[in-house]
């Protein structure tokens, strides 16, 4: 038996206790109510009228699209070992596609990156139904729905997060987390200390990881490929690779036990990029 095919057959040790392996298809159905809420939720009104206004303007170079319009919900292997967190739907790229990540030059940059550490089969996310299959790995967002000028109020951000609680609860071998962003960052620092973790060393800071308890996933801090920071270089492809590669040398290395809730102590400085 190959290695990878050893870390997700019978029952192991998650990142948040003691827990067996999901049967198989029970994970991906039970994301998939996950996914049928989101796409059904209306709870923020200001997020729904700008996601249709933008639909109804278009892009010229996206003309003939029939945008999607409608919150996104995460999308991957329901096995996932590494969970990666990005701020919301840009306003034409998963506003339109319907795929997180998707149809954008966020997209570009993050599915590339994935596809050189290992955790996507392609390098390119252009479309839902493209091919494109993550393994070992999921993608989400701290907010559904596109925001303008890609900033969400608070409260828009505490009536999405129950999403993101339901989703990392459905992926038990979650081990390691990448926050793109200050946004997906605070979100899930907040969904983690919901939880019960030692949030207090967790800091944003690109490429600094931290463990906030031994039950609860690494958590690696990212700027975000947003165009804002790759075209001014702030981002680099080579800094955006060395924190997917972090991620995979985490995911790859040995399970140990986690088979008591963290409460208390400090988070475990794991190192920087």
């Amino acid at each position: 038996m190959r290695r990878r095919d050893r870390r997700v057959a019978g029952s192991r040790s998650g990142p948040r206790g003691r827990l067996q392996a999901t049967p198989p298809g029970v994970g991906r159905d039970r994301l998939s109510a996950v996914a049928r809420d989101v796409v059904a939720c209306a709870a923020c009104p200001r997020l729904r009228r700008y996601c249709a206004a933008v639909a109804a303007r278009g892009k010229r170079e996206f003309a003939g699209w029939r945008y999607w319009a409608k919150p996104v919900p995460g999308f991957g292997d329901p096995r996932a070992e590494l969970l990666v967190v990005g701020l919301a739907p840009a306003a034409h790229g998963a506003n339109r596609t319907g795929r997180m990540f998707t149809g954008d030059g966020s997209g570009t940059w993050l599915i590339r990156a994935m596809h050189r550490a290992g955790f996507a089969n392609r390098p390119t996310s252009v479309r839902r139904g493209d091919g494109l299959r993550l393994h070992r790995a999921y993608i989400t967002a701290a907010v559904r729905c596109a925001p303008p000028e890609n900033k969400p109020a608070p409260v828009e951000m505490a009536r999405c997060r129950p999403y993101l609680a339901r989703e990392l609860a459905l992926l038990p071998r979650v081990r390691v987390i990448v926050a793109l962003g200050r946004i997906g960052f605070e979100a899930c620092r907040r969904l983690l200390a919901a939880q019960g973790a030692d949030v207090r060393a967790l800091r944003f800071a690109h490429g600094a990881a931290c463990a906030p308890g031994p039950a609860f996933p690494t958590v690696i801090a990212s700027y975000h490929p947003s165009r804002q920071n790759t075209n001014t270089g702030k981002l680099t492809e080579p800094m955006l690779d060395r924190v997917f590669e972090m991620a995979r040398a985490l995911v790859d290395g040995p399970v140990q036990e986690r088979d008591a809730p963290a409460r208390g102590g400090s988070g475990r400085r794991i190192g920087d990029v």
